[in-house]
């Protein structure tokens, strides 16, 4: 007898944080109420607040408390209200040395840019105007200026720089930072670039230098691949549309929409995405998140037609960077589709644009495990061992943590009645990931006790740093991690600093000497802010997973506490009919093939060339 086990599958997420734009690095309610959530004690997590040196306004403060965060948290944000400062001047230490300022873009962990250090500066989309006019500044600055224009950019960086640490010219602060900002830039110094431009459209909003720096932001962030700075000033800084220089119209609508979209404004976030131009990288983003909105707001034929737009439309990439993009951008619109026919269970549809996705994908193997689960939904229970088998293959290992397709695996074999099979995959699971979910849920605790405070500031290093630990987690765990897009912004950030300040070495003694100290001191300061902030989020996609691989521990129980069942179903079937008993073996069965298919035995031995044309024949032993 044949007793059914199936577990439906709920459509995917729709995968938003691989295309949109990666959210500010803020210590933010999201992330505080993350800290709450996994048992956080409150004096750690109020002590965090106090270390990030982050402000919070009204609106977060709203959050925590609708969040029903501790009581002592929504005090500590309190505190740490933010109020409004005045334009500040560079602060010396007590050698006399420039500081950075305390109310720069990089003083607290939602202040990051991540990017890399380009190969050629001609891939650069750098075509601005240089910036207004100059007259009235200090003589000194506009000599720096004219340097600048002739493509002195070490001297020109230098006098500026010497003019900044005297302070003798607070009036001409503007031009001082937005020419040394374009200095560093060309030397592709640019994350030290950024934080000067940033200085410039955070500080000083009404000069002439705001038009001109707001683009070179946005020119930024296109090259290094990383919005959060532009997020944060979209969010943060109240940036109105009216205020938007044409060169940035663009990319600032998104982002805008973006935020809205985050804040759950669905109908304000199409509205700033409609703003977004066609015929570009971003424009087909935008048109992305259309088809996320839609989905989100039950209208099912117009995100499937907004994702299908996606996928048509042809767009020039301008770098290898934006070809590559454009192809992930397509593949998840994909696979956004084929979610919405399979959580509609129009299973053949989506089998069909889970077909589309090409064994060159990054997201093939995703696809071929949603696949499995849309066959194992028709019935077609040899195409579903099929596809697991290809997922299962080595060629995947260091790339795709899938547990949920040995249960999967389980469940199709539950359903061909072997049951004897389902009991040996279960088993073998859980030896094999009982261990991965106990260390994954020891490093997350051990952050969550007091003891534990200094591995949530070194927890990166735990993993990623350069002593080796022993562990065993798969490399796969870990390229799920960095799947996240904020920590990527955070890799790409380290590595960033490290080139920057290489860079800043291999300059001449007089210039490494004399502003090399101030630009290290941002970078040394921002490095210490992105380790902790890149333990953080490790610690949170460590919870995440831990959390994960225990709900499928526990259905891996539950599925073997089912076998048992099953199997007295079966006994007791097979002990009311036994002239059925041997009836098997008499059989004498032909399976005819068809011409265009040629059938080879697998032995084990996996070629890459037969990944995702795997065919079970299992034939079941249900009665």
């Amino acid at each position: 007898m044949k007793h059914t086990l199936i577990r439906t599958l709920a459509p995917a997420t729709l995968l938003l944080a691989l295309v949109g734009p990666r959210p500010a690095l803020a210590l933010s309610c999201d992330d505080i109420m993350s800290m709450v959530k996994v048992n956080v004690p409150t004096n750690i997590v109020v002590q965090t607040m106090k270390d990030s040196g982050e402000t919070f306004d009204d609106a977060d403060i709203a959050c925590l408390r609708s969040a029903g965060a501790p009581d002592a948290v929504i005090a500590q944000a309190e505190r740490q209200k933010a109020e409004e400062e005045p334009v500040p001047l560079p602060a010396e230490d007590s050698a006399g040395g420039v500081l950075p300022d305390s109310g720069s873009s990089f003083d607290s962990d939602e202040d990051l840019l991540s990017g890399r250090v380009p190969d050629r500066a001609e891939d650069r989309d750098l075509d601005l105007s240089e910036g207004p006019s100059t007259r009235g500044a200090p003589r000194s600055v506009e000599q720096a200026i004219d340097e600048y224009k002739s493509k002195k950019y070490l001297a020109s960086s230098l006098r500026l720089f010497e003019a900044l640490d005297s302070g003798d010219y607070p009036d001409a602060a503007a031009d001082i930072h937005y020419y040394l900002a374009r200095n560093l830039e060309a030397l592709e110094m640019f994350h030290t670039a950024q934080y000067h431009y940033l200085w410039v459209v955070k500080k000083a909003r009404d000069s002439q230098y705001f038009d001109y720096a707001l683009p070179r932001l946005v020119a930024i962030a296109e090259f290094t691949g990383d919005d959060t700075e532009l997020a944060n000033l979209v969010k943060r800084e109240s940036l109105s549309p009216e205020s938007y220089p044409r060169q940035a119209k663009d990319h600032l609508y998104f982002l805008l929409g973006a935020q809205r979209y985050k804040d759950s404004d669905l109908r304000g976030a199409r509205e700033a995405f409609a703003q977004v131009g066609t015929n570009s990288l971003l424009g087909l983003k935008a048109k992305y998140f259309e088809g996320v909105i839609y989905n989100e707001q039950g209208k099912l034929r117009s995100a499937v037609r907004s994702f299908r737009d996606v996928y048509r439309e042809e767009v020039d990439p301008r770098t290898e960077r934006e070809a590559e993009e454009l192809v992930r951008i397509k593949d998840l619109a994909l696979l956004n589709i084929a979610r919405i026919y399979y959580g509609i269970e129009r299973f053949d549809d989506a089998a069909k644009y889970y077909d589309l996705v090409s064994r060159d994908s990054e997201y093939w193997g995703e696809s071929m495990f949603e696949a499995a689960w849309t066959a194992f939904m028709l019935n077609d229970l040899n195409k579903a061992l099929g596809n697991l088998l290809t997922v299962r293959s080595p060629f995947f290992r260091d790339d795709e943590f899938l547990p949920e397709a040995t249960i999967l695996r389980a469940l199709t074999y539950f359903n061909l009645c072997e049951y004897d099979e389902v009991e040996r995959i279960l088993l073998n699971f859980e030896d094999e990931y009982r261990p991965m979910y106990e260390e994954l849920r020891d490093f997350v605790q051990a952050y969550s006790s007091k003891e534990g405070r200094k591995i949530a500031d070194e927890a990166w290093d735990t993993y990623f740093g350069r002593e080796h630990r022993d562990t065993v987690l798969p490399k796969s765990v870990f390229k799920k991690a960095l799947r996240n897009r904020d920590l990527v912004g955070v890799v790409r950030h380290l590595e960033l600093m490290d080139q920057e300040r290489a860079l800043i070495d291999e300059q001449k003694t007089r210039w490494r000497d004399s502003i090399g100290p101030y630009l290290k001191q941002i970078l040394d300061r921002d490095q210490r802010r992105l380790k902790r902030r890149a333990g953080l989020i490790l610690l949170s996609e460590s919870a995440r997973m831990a959390n994960h691989l225990n709900d499928m521990l526990t259905q891996s129980e539950i599925i073997r506490f089912e076998v048992v069942d099953a199997q007295r179903v079966d006994y007791q079937y097979k002990a009311s009919n036994v002239e059925l008993a041997d009836s098997s073996a008499t059989l004498n069965l032909d399976f005819a093939t068809a011409v265009d298919f040629i059938y080879w035995p697998f032995n084990g031995e996996y070629w890459s060339d037969e990944l995702g044309y795997y065919q079970y024949t299992e034939q079941g032993s249900c009665q």
